[in-house]
């Protein structure tokens, strides 16, 4: 079973994603370290976002595993180093390469996967597919949260609007858009801690399992039914 997850940054994909494939024992697949991976390697060969199809042809050259919660790089962890990396994801043929490895990666097995494109490009036949969402207010708060527990230097409205430029391009990207998926079942956080929102999540998942609804179905449906 494909459990696919996306929604704009701040929305709390990563850490809810992770947490659910714990509660449901599958397997974890974090998309945007797959793409931070690629910007790494490419940094340290010198390549930038103008270098297309150099990067392009490292992407195919590169081996990107995850072992439990790491990210392998050619077997080397480069879990830490990765997030300090902006991430440039509108390489068309990079893409590609990345939808082939996350296709391999979730092949038979259960997974929960997350990203922007995962239930529209990645995994269109996903049978479980939510959009997890906050107000902007709500998610700018959390990032303007963490980076000042980080000792970082920013105002909230500095963060905010940051967050509605990202949204802008997230939305407007030529590949990789930021779009819901028609059968996706839309979620929002606001109010609600992380173990809620997981526990939410859960209880989409199984009622699809017990119910045995197949991918596809309209999303109002699906949306009443996990309602109750």
């Amino acid at each position: 079973m494909i459990v696919a997850i996306d929604g704009p940054a701040g929305a709390g994909k990563s850490s809810i994603a992770s947490r659910l494939a714990e509660r449901l024992g599958f397997a974890f697949l974090d998309t945007g370290a797959m793409y931070r991976a690629v910007t790494l390697a490419a940094l340290r060969k010198g390549l930038g976002s103008r270098d297309v199809q150099a990067v392009a042809d490292l992407a195919e050259e590169l081996t990107i595993e995850f072992d439990g919660k790491q990210t392998l790089l050619n077997g080397e962890d480069v879990s830490t180093a990765i997030r300090a990396v902006d991430v440039a994801a509108d390489n068309v043929a990079v893409r590609r390469r990345l939808v082939e490895l996350q296709r391999q990666i979730a092949a038979e097995r259960d997974i929960v996967t997350e990203g922007r494109d995962q239930g529209t490009v990645a995994f269109p036949q996903a049978e479980c597919k939510i959009f997890l969402t906050a107000s902007p207010e709500e998610r700018a708060r959390r990032r303007f949260e963490e980076l000042s527990n980080r000792g970082e230097i920013v105002t909230f409205d500095e963060v905010l609007a940051q967050q509605d430029e990202r949204d802008r391009r997230d939305e407007t990207r030529p590949v990789g858009r930021l779009v819901k998926a028609e059968d996706a079942v839309e979620v929002f956080t606001d109010d609600l801690n992380l173990e809620q929102v997981v526990e939410r999540l859960e209880r989409i998942v199984r009622q699809r399992v017990q119910a045995g609804i197949p991918a596809g179905v309209p999303a109002g449906f699906r949306v009443q039914e996990c309602k109750t």
